[in-house]
């Protein structure tokens, strides 16, 4: 595990690329926090205009922000144009995530035709079975599964009870988190008589260079041909891909996001929580879907997209449905004036 270090406010500047202005001594910090919550020994960050009225109280040793919101702090500020990479940064240095022990633990059950690099760790009770090829510097946590003729690249990490079915290929650097699910059977049916004939799914999953996976994640193998997860894709927890989905480069989604089968992401685009995707739709590049949004056809143009309802309170959300309910009688009315004023001009 790594152990806790501080850092002077210059270090921490030259590191992040910011701009380093005191209005005290140089302190030595040891770790993140909330401007609401920070105490003198730590440093903080303000990437969210709405967090602003706590920037004069803070007690924070210094606060990473924009130029913009600098005008308003008192005390200590690393300035910089994007604040929340530099919180991204300073993240890592005080993360204290436990380290994995390198080597193959000793209650690993591992085919015998599975070459084990130099550089690799395998916890307890993993099972890696026939024909899988790993890559230097993997890391397969505790309880995890690897299928038969699977692959995981350079540098990529299971987390613990990672299940990777078979024949299916993970990339270099990517990471997946405990429960996700890659390359289970696609939702293959067909109706024989009124009674569901079971389709096997003789496709894989491809996971390209550098994708994240979130908790308890599914994607599913394709019918025939692969599902494919594009280089940098970084995907939330719980998030449901189905058969035969193809998600461009740099995408991400976040959680409870539902993609049908043979739909195809563009590259570059943001899915908010809870969207759903009807199957065979094909967004373009650059597409943004606000949270709770179902598609249900092609999107063919870059930009932001939305269908959700927002939450009202409860009066007036009945009163909006009332509405609702009574349009068909209103179009029927509407339709009669219509005919009655036709045929007033035709008199005319």
């Amino acid at each position: 595990m790594k152990r806790f270090i501080a850092f002077t406010l210059t270090e921490i500047a030259a590191q992040i690329g910011a701009e380093c202005r005191l209005k005290g001594p140089d302190l030595r910090v040891n770790g993140l926090a909330t401007l609401e919550h920070a105490s003198p020994d730590k440093i903080s960050f303000l990437t969210n205009s709405k967090y602003r009225v706590f920037l004069p109280d803070t007690q924070a040793a210094a606060v990473i922000l924009s130029e913009e919101d600098a005008v308003h702090a008192l005390g200590n500020v690393l300035v910089m144009k994007q604040p929340h990479i530099g919180f991204a940064k300073v993240a890592h240095l005080f993360d204290h995530a436990p380290q994995p022990v390198q080597g193959v633990h000793a209650t690993a059950l591992i085919h015998p035709s599975v070459k084990i690099p130099e550089l690799i760790s395998i916890g307890p009770y993993v099972v890696i079975d026939e024909g899988v090829i790993l890559g230097e510097g993997v890391i397969i946590g505790a309880g995890c599964v690897v299928s038969q003729f699977a692959s995981i690249g350079e540098g990529s990490e299971l987390k613990p009870r990672v299940v990777v079915c078979h024949r299916v290929h993970i990339g270099a650097r990517c990471l997946i988190h405990s429960g996700a699910v890659i390359g289970s059977d696609g939702f293959g049916l067909a109706n024989e008589n009124g009674f569901w004939l079971k389709i096997p799914q003789l496709g894989s999953v491809e996971l390209h260079d550098a994708v994240e996976i979130g908790a308890n994640t599914t994607i599913d193998r394709g019918a025939i041909e692969n599902t494919v997860i594009g280089r940098g894709v970084k995907i939330d927890n719980q998030v449901q891909i189905a058969h035969n989905v193809i998600v461009g480069e740099g995408t991400a989604m976040a959680a409870q996001v539902g993609i049908a089968g043979s739909s195809k992401i563009g590259a570059h685009c943001l899915l908010a929580g809870k969207v759903g995707i009807n199957g065979h739709i094909t967004l373009v590049d650059r597409v943004i879907v606000t949270a709770m949004s179902g598609v249900s056809n092609d999107i063919a143009e870059p930009g932001i997209y939305s269908a959700s309802l927002p939450a009202k309170p409860l009066s007036e959300w009945s009163k909006t449905l009332a509405r609702i309910n009574r349009l068909d009688k209103l179009m029927i009315k509407v339709k009669e004036m219509a005919i009655k004023l036709r045929g007033q001009d035709e008199k005319s």
